[in-house]
């Protein structure tokens, strides 16, 4: 049996996956927690990865790796290599003036405009998670740091260069997917140098300076590993965004719309098409395949549902059965969940709203049911957005630490008016890198097709109404915050 390893180093975790590189069958796994917050330092990473690798029972059968990795976050790098500051993460938020300013002065001071040509540009208006928003922070509030600038990774990107022995910067290397969450790359047509000046506020001369990973195509190599935990015979993958690797893990084609809850809320299609939306609901990026993956992404995610429970004094279990034990719309009541600000819509300043109280509805099974659908509502406005992008969508999948909660696969298809699959628990973003590393290995010009688990479908009669009212309630919020800022 020949064995192959996928990591997937996200914003709570670094997980580890062996898995057999010809039917994609789980042999082992690992995990290590990483440190919380918006900024990290990047050796925590590696720390990390070492201990999910231990905890996995080693590499030394394994042929070849790749790694998927949160997006967005970045991480600066000077002329000899070393970390000039903690990587900022794409929950970060503090860049949110600077992706406006972005937007703004690439239309010439016409925000519509700007949107359009940014859409036009990358196919991705920017928002404050976005790599080159954080570039345009550095540049105004750590003036210093920005001249020590000579390279911009990726968190895939730095982790794949140090298993290759980080021997210079000219060897770092990333994939379309994680590329095309920067904001200065077009995957149809590669980097776009001047909008990185643009963000830098210097001039294209300089910019065309920086190294900029090379991009890879699906399925090549990116070399051995040269240094422990990987032994130095492990062909490694080009890696990829999470989200590329949770839709190579499920196995989405072209046309299949997935749903992550996790940290954020991820909704993502695969397909053949590049999409430009001038919104900014839609971000156009690509996927691992060669293809495209239309996304959207919330800030808030099964946090929403933490919150809740903690507020209630209850677990996840019984926070399902008092959700479960309310009427659909929740007596009136509801939830608006930007507890963190949010991306999608773009009011990172933000802050929830509990709407509709009254006497008579304020009961610990309709506060359950309103997070439930409020979460479940988010995510609906997001699954909209790609109709408006012309995706049909027929069926949602839904994975992440979310699924796990029964209030959610059971009411999400009365609130989406969709089947809803939901496949068995499992690392997917993980199991992407790992059929991302096999596909490496066999030099085959498309993946394995691998069948990771079942999937079981849940469907409801749709209750329209919930939708409307957490929408209508949602664009208050969102007026809201757009006066007071």
């Amino acid at each position: 049996m020949t064995l192959v390893a996928g990591v997937d180093s996200s914003t709570q975790s670094c997980k580890v996956v062996v898995r057999d590189a010809e039917t994609g069958a789980l042999v082992r796994h690992g995990t290590a927690p990483h440190p919380p917050g918006s900024e990290v330092d990047p050796e925590a990473w590696w720390d990390a990865l070492q201990a999910a690798v231990a905890a996995a029972g080693g590499l030394d059968d394994v042929e070849a790796l790749a790694v998927s990795g949160q997006q967005h976050g970045l991480v600066a790098l000077d002329d000899r290599g070393r970390v000039i500051r903690p990587a900022l993460l794409w929950n970060d938020v503090r860049s949110a003036e600077a992706a406006e300013q972005l937007v703004h002065e690439l239309g010439d001071g016409d925000r519509t405009i700007g949107a359009g040509r940014w859409a036009d540009g990358v196919g991705s208006v920017p928002v404050a998670s976005f790599t080159v928003t954080k570039l345009r922070w550095l540049a105004d509030h750590e003036p210093e740091n920005a001249a020590r600038l000579a390279a911009v990774a990726l968190p895939h990107d730095w982790l794949t260069w140090r298993l290759r022995g980080a021997r210079g910067l000219d060897d770092l290397v990333t994939d379309r997917s994680d590329a095309s969450g920067t904001g200065y790359y077009d995957p149809t047509k590669g980097y776009r140098r001047d909008l990185l000046a643009l963000a830098l506020r210097t001039d294209d001369a300089q910019a065309d300076h920086l190294v900029l990973p090379r991009v890879l195509g699906p399925g090549e190599g990116a070399g051995r590993a040269a240094v422990t935990p990987v032994p130095v015979h492990v062909l490694l993958g080009p890696g990829c965004g999470d989200n590329a690797g949770a839709a190579l893990g499920l196995g989405l084609g072209a046309g299949e719309v997935s749903v992550s809850i996790g940290t954020s809320g991820v909704v993502a299609c695969v397909s053949d098409t590049a999409t430009h939306d001038p919104t900014g609901i839609v971000a156009g990026f690509a996927d691992a395949t060669g293809r495209y993956l239309p996304l959207a992404a919330t800030l808030n995610g099964s946090r929403v549902l933490d919150a809740t429970a903690a507020l209630l004094g209850v677990d996840h279990a019984e926070l399902s059965r008092l959700a479960l034990a309310a009427d659909p719309g929740a007596g009136g009541l509801v939830h608006v969940p930007y507890l963190e600000g949010e991306r999608t819509p773009n009011v990172p300043n933000a802050t929830g709203e509990l709407a509709g109280m009254t006497l008579g509805n304020l009961t610990r099974e309709n506060l359950a049911r309103a997070a439930v659908e409020g979460l479940l509502g988010l995510l609906g406005e997001a699954i909209d957005g790609m109709r408006h992008q012309g995706v049909d969508v027929e069926r949602v999948t839904l994975i992440g630490g979310g699924a796990r909660s029964e209030a959610v696969r059971r009411l999400a298809p009365a609130v989406w008016g969709l089947p809803v699959a939901v496949p068995e628990a499992g690392e997917y973003v993980a199991a992407g890198a790992a059929r991302q590393a096999a596909w490496a290995l066999s030099g085959s010009a498309e993946p394995p097709d691998w069948r990771i688990g079942d999937a079981e479908v849940h469907t409801a009669e749709p209750v329209p109404e919930v939708m409307a009212t957490y929408a209508r309630t949602a664009r208050e919020t969102v007026r809201r915050s757009l006066r007071d800022t």
